[in-house]
């Protein structure tokens, strides 16, 4: 039939996500740190992630579509509520920590008042927004997801001030280097920081971050630290 749907620019569309949780039909999802409309029958054509878009990359057009259908819609939220397989809290998220904890010494402990240096989320590798304002002028850190709990000092030491992405090279059933080299292409990426553990099997994270590096066709400075299973640091 032909009715009003909504319609996203994947151009304009910079992987934030809140278009996505306006939507209780769940008729968009994010694809490979894109917006996508999943599906025709779930979208009621009102418009409650237009506002949400910061963009624009959201508008109406007149086309083809299958009629909105409630009893489905219904039916999927009832299926997500009681345990949802999704990540309820993938939006992305920046934040500002205050100046006093920016410019605490690297060997601060958590017992003296050292706080989070998180600076954004989501920190998942292939959770994160390939577009997302937070990786403009970035000093980035990928990590094996283990590094951080190997090595006691891990927020002082290698998040503070930088953005993070975690990741398991042997867990994950993902390719990282396809995800990073988009991030690195599309973004201002000023460095690379990569934190591994000394064992062999994480050799896969910093294998990713050197093709990532090499197929972007980018010049960034970049480094590799080793972190032994005990938690000290092996090499920097």
């Amino acid at each position: 039939m032909l009715r009003r749907i909504i319609e996203i620019n994947e151009e304009k569309c910079n992987g934030c996500g809140k278009c996505a949780s306006a939507c209780h039909e769940g008729a968009i999802g994010m694809v490979n740190g894109k917006a996508k409309l999943l599906r025709d029958d779930y979208c009621d054509g009102l418009g409650d992630c237009l506002p949400a878009c910061p963009t624009n990359a959201i508008s109406f057009v007149t086309r083809e579509a299958a009629a909105y259908d409630e009893e489905a819609v219904k039916a999927n939220q009832q299926k997500k509520a009681p345990h949802s397989g999704g990540c309820p809290g993938s939006m992305a998220k920046q934040f500002s920590r205050p100046s006093s904890t920016m410019n605490m010494p690297e060997d601060t402990s958590y017992e003296s008042g050292c706080c989070s240096q998180l600076r954004q989320w989501p920190v998942q590798i292939k959770l994160a927004p390939i577009n997302a304002p937070y990786f403009k002028d970035a000093n980035l850190l990928i990590a094996a997801d283990c590094t951080a709990y190997a090595y006691g000092n891990f927020h002082q030491k290698f998040i503070r001030n930088r953005i993070t992405l975690i990741g398991c090279p042997k867990l994950d059933q993902t390719e990282y280097a396809e995800k990073l080299t988009q991030i690195i292409k599309s973004n201002d990426i000023k460095s690379v920081t990569v934190v591994r553990m000394e064992v062999p099997c994480c050799g896969g994270i910093e294998y990713a971050v050197k093709t990532a590096l090499q197929n972007s066709g980018k010049w960034i400075p970049w480094q590799v630290v080793v972190i032994s299973t005990d938690g000290k640091i092996l090499s920097e």
